[in-house]
């Protein structure tokens, strides 16, 4: 028998009271968009959904799955012919047998949402589970570890198995929170970071700060292929990608700031950048990659002194995680691969012998008067390319046009 529909559960969404019109509504169309080329419906009942697979082969639905923040767990179902027990004893038996080839344990959970029905939940657990027994000598019963779980929905609509529950990417469609720019290097966390940070409902922009030829051309087309397979979970399968160019802040640095505060101050720039490129593109909090205490830059110590110099919000989601970890989502997220494929970016160029791990701002500003950055900032900003990323190619989109003057409004703003 052959699973004729894919069952959605929302999970949270469902909490969302007054609000859960609007998030609903942004999951599906994120669904329709990912399934926008396959031969399948999708059929909205309040707290679940349905994709009718019409043939569509399972495994390509599942893949683009997936890809939508907002689904807590699916399941491959089939939809009993008729709404009663002799049918669904009937059809169990046939469902068990195309899947179990040996002998096996095995139980019964039903849920019943239908409180019309005339059983309850135990009771046809109990009634279809007696006549599998009865028909298939390979089934053994095990309430407590089974091997397989056969699971029945009695709904509204229908009467419902299944015996696997697939977890979802969970959390809200992407879009619903807002926008953030997420800073992005060619490393293993920034690219994860930017996902979990869509799986909560927030869709992103990216930056990254380009430093040819100081750093390879193969540095900042890593970055490009990594925006490619995090645009399969935005919204239209696109992400923004602003380019910075970071060559002359990088040889100021490199000549004016002490080696130890190298890395601060770098940081420290690109966050001033980072600040003047979200304001101009409505993005409300800035995002990274950054892990408590993994490197130098990213003690508590070295964040505030990095941090202080923007308004913005900086929301950090790996930064309570180990590095395996963050490298076990890379993989389910199929990052890994890219991210560390040899290349270098501005931030592990030139990384110092002793970097300062405990930096002080006021330090951090006695060393960055050596240098007029403001002036370097601002045509950083105003050479900044803007491309748009597809899951399939990208182009640029323009010249971001800053006038002058304006980018150092900003950063006096941020302060």
């Amino acid at each position: 028998m052959k699973s004729d529909r894919i069952l959605l559960r929302f999970g949270d969404l469902t909490l969302k009271g007054k609000n859960q019109v609007s998030f609903i509504r942004t999951l599906f169309n994120l669904l329709h968009e990912k399934l926008s080329d396959l031969n399948v419906e999708i059929e909205n009942k309040h707290d679940h959904a349905y994709v009718i697979l019409n043939d569509e082969d399972p495994t390509k639905v599942i893949e683009r799955l997936d890809l939508v923040s907002g689904i807590y767990s699916y399941s491959l179902v089939y939809k009993v012919k008729e709404y009663n027990m002799d049918s669904l004893k009937e059809e169990a038996l046939n469902y068990l047998k195309d899947k179990v080839k040996d002998e096996t344990t095995f139980k019964i959970e039903t849920k019943r949402s239908n409180k019309n029905f005339p059983l309850t939940s135990l009771e046809v657990s109990k009634v279809v589970s007696s006549y599998l027994l009865r028909n298939m000598k390979l089934l053994k019963t095990d309430v407590h570890n089974p091997k397989l779980t056969l699971r029945i929905d009695i709904k509204n609509e229908g009467m419902f198995i299944y015996d696997e529950q697939i977890r979802g990417l969970g959390g809200y469609p992407v879009g619903i929170a807002g926008k953030g720019l997420l800073m992005l290097s060619g490393g293993i966390d920034s690219p994860v970071a930017g996902i979990l940070a869509m799986k909560q409902g927030v869709e992103i922009e990216c930056i990254h700060y380009e430093s040819t030829p100081l750093t390879s051309l193969e540095s900042a087309q890593k970055v490009v292929d990594l925006v490619k397979i995090m645009a399969k979970f935005a919204p239209n399968s696109r992400i923004k990608l602003h380019m910075v160019p970071f060559k002359d802040i990088h040889m100021a640095l490199l000549k004016n700031v002490p080696e130890s505060y190298n890395i601060t101050i770098m940081r420290r720039m690109m966050y001033r950048i980072a600040t003047i490129i979200a304001n101009k593109n409505d993005c409300l909090i800035l995002i990274n990659g950054e892990s408590v205490g993994q490197v130098a830059s990213q003690t508590l110590r070295s964040m505030n002194t990095i941090n202080s110099v923007t308004n913005i919000p900086v929301i950090r989601p790996v930064a309570t995680y180990d590095k395996l970890d963050i490298i076990a989502l890379a993989r389910k997220f199929n990052t890994f691969d890219i991210s560390i494929k040899p290349f270098q970016d501005c931030c592990t160029v030139y990384v110092p012998k002793a970097p300062a791990t405990q930096p002080k701002i006021e330090k951090a500003l006695e060393y960055e008067a050596k240098a007029d950055f403001n002036t370097l900032i601002e045509e950083a900003c105003r050479n900044t390319k803007t491309l748009i990323i597809n899951k399939n190619f990208n182009y640029e989109l323009m010249d971001y046009g800053f006038e002058v003057g304006e980018a150092i409004d900003a950063i006096n703003k941020a302060k």
